[in-house]
């Protein structure tokens, strides 16, 4: 019975003696954009996933994406049309692969378009707002670029994403902040009375992004949630535009 109750007071000292884990790493938003920013662009690649969850519209996307100085280039299959769509950007030029029983309806007499949020042609006018947001989304850059100019951390723990250790922030957006370039095709008029709203973060070791959170629902006053979440840092991917004899 001694040498039980010995054994259970040095195991209690043990654990009241082991140091505290450290406190995350940042605790100024511009800093911590600045160092995820750099960490994503040095990480070269990786898998993504991302839900969407606005009101009664559920959407998937997954995908995989190249990063570097030049810019985010990606190749996405999301279901955001109800049938899945295949979406690649690259070089700044974002192309949609229009469901083949749909290229009649908006005059694609080949599989693959250029797609643009001001684009004059069909397509464009009824998906491209929705769809150059979508890949928007996916590059951790577009967050990050707004945490840099309007965000302010207000909590910071270590945890856990999928078994993998993070750091997990949760920031607040100041859409006053942010001027006409608004998150989720909000539009720019809006900016001055809506406030702020959560964007929750998880990065790894390396300070490259694990999952991003945008939680939209307290200014659209229902359920409105972007989660994106990355895998596979620095795995190969292979990023190309369509051949250009099937781009419309």
């Amino acid at each position: 019975m001694r040498k039980a109750a010995v054994v259970l007071l040095l195991v209690l000292f043990a654990g009241a003696c082991s140091d505290p884990p450290p406190p995350p790493s940042f605790e100024d938003a511009r800093t911590l954009a600045d160092a995820a920013a750099a960490a994503t662009t040095s990480g070269g690649s990786a898998k993504f996933g991302t839900d969407v969850a606005v009101g009664s519209v559920r959407s998937q996307s997954q995908g995989h994406a190249r990063f570097g100085a030049g810019g985010t280039a990606q190749v996405m299959t999301t279901d955001f049309i109800g049938e899945p769509m295949e979406l690649r950007m690259v070089a700044g030029k974002l192309y949609a692969k229009v469901p083949e029983g749909s290229r009649d309806e908006v005059g694609a007499g080949k599989p693959w378009v250029v797609v643009a949020a001001d684009g004059t042609d069909p397509f464009s006018q009824v998906l491209g707002g929705n769809l150059a947001q979508l890949a928007a989304q996916n590059d951790p850059a577009h967050t990050l670029g707004e945490i840099r100019t309007a965000g302010t951390i207000v909590a910071a723990e270590r945890t856990d994403v999928a078994g993998v250790a993070a750091e997990h922030y949760r920031v607040d957006l100041d859409l006053a902040r942010l001027g006409t370039d608004l998150p989720a095709g909000l539009p720019p008029e809006s900016a001055g009375r809506l406030g702020k709203f959560p964007v929750e973060l998880w990065l790894d070791d390396g300070h490259r992004p694990l999952q991003i959170v945008l939680d939209l629902s307290p200014i659209l006053q229902g359920e409105a949630r972007i989660t994106t979440r990355y895998t596979e840092w620095g795995a190969p991917v292979d990023v190309q535009p369509p051949p250009p004899g099937e781009v419309g």
